[in-house]
C-alpha cells in the first residue's frame, strides 16, 4: 500500500482532507439500486438496475481524497465584478485574466484561486491528479484540473476557480470540497490500434457478459480500489 500525506504547511487548516469513499453524495445514497425497488429482468438485454449499480461511477467518486476551503469566503456583485472577502488566514489570490484569456471556462473577470494550506508527498514516481470532484459538484464553483509531480514538489497547492454563474452571491461556506486529489504512477505509454488478438479477447469478454443479467462487471472484471 502506497503512502500520501498531506501537511499543513501554513498553520491554518482547519478542514483537513478526507478520503472519498467517506463523502459519497447524498444523491448517490437516496437512489434505489433498482427502478421502482424491484430487482427484474425487463428484457435479454436489459433490467430494473439504476446508475447505483454502476461501479464504474462508484469507482469514479470514491476515487482518492478531496481538499476542503478553510474558510468562509463571501463573494459581493459590484460594478467591476465579483468581490470576495474572508477572514484572516488562507482566503483567494488572483490571475489575471489575460494569463488565459482562451481557455473555455474564461469569464471578463480574473480568475479567483483558493489558498491551500496543505502541502501533498506522494512516493517517488507518483503524481497526483487535482481535479473537480466527480459527481459531486459543489454547486458553486468549479476549480480548474491540473496534475503535479507531488513525489518532487514540496509546496502547497493553490486552485483556480471560476464560480459556475458569475453573477452569483453568497457566502461559500468553510469545508465546502475545492478538488479531488487522485494520486497516480507515471508511466510511459505507447498506443495502437488493436487487431485479431483484441477481438478475439473481446468476444471471450461478452461470453462471460452474457452468463449474467446482474452485477456483470463487478462480478466478473472490477478490482476494489483502497484509499485509506
Amino acid at each position: 500500500m502506497r503512502l500520501i500525506t498531506f501537511t499543513d504547511l501554513n498553520g491554518f487548516g482547519i478542514f483537513p482532507p478526507k478520503k472519498n469513499t467517506e463523502l459519497i453524495p447524498s444523491w448517490y445514497k437516496k437512489t434505489n439500486s433498482y427502478i421502482n425497488k424491484v430487482k427484474e429482468v425487463i428484457d435479454p438485454n436489459g433490467t430494473t438496475a439504476t446508475i447505483k449499480k454502476c461501479i464504474p461511477v462508484f469507482d469514479a467518486m470514491a476515487a482518492g481524497y478531496t481538499l476542503f476551503t478553510q474558510t468562509d469566503i463571501v463573494v459581493k456583485q459590484q460594478e467591476d465584478g465579483p468581490y470576495y472577502f474572508w477572514p484572516s488566514g488562507g482566503g483567494i489570490e488572483f490571475h489575471a485574466v489575460i494569463q488565459a484569456p482562451l481557455h473555455p471556462m474564461k469569464n471578463e473577470n480574473p480568475y479567483p484561486k483558493i489558498i491551500n494550506p496543505y502541502g501533498i508527498k506522494t512516493p517517488r514516481s507518483y503524481s497526483a491528479l487535482f481535479l473537480p470532484p466527480l459527481h459531486n459538484p459543489n454547486g458553486i464553483f468549479t476549480a480548474m484540473p491540473g496534475i503535479v509531480d507531488t513525489d518532487k514538489y514540496s509546496q502547497a497547492i493553490n486552485f483556480p476557480f471560476t464560480l459556475n454563474d458569475s453573477n452569483w452571491e453568497g457566502t461559500i461556506p468553510a469545508g465546502t470540497p475545492i478538488v479531488q486529489v487522485i494520486p497516480f504512477k507515471r508511466e510511459s505509454w505507447v498506443s495502437k490500434i488493436g487487431g485479431k488478438r483484441e477481438i478475439n479477447e473481446h468476444k471471450e469478454d461478452v461470453k462471460l457478459l452474457n452468463t449474467k443479467f446482474f452485477d456483470k462487471y463487478k462480478t466478473l472484471f472490477w478490482e476494489k480500489k483502497v484509499y485509506n
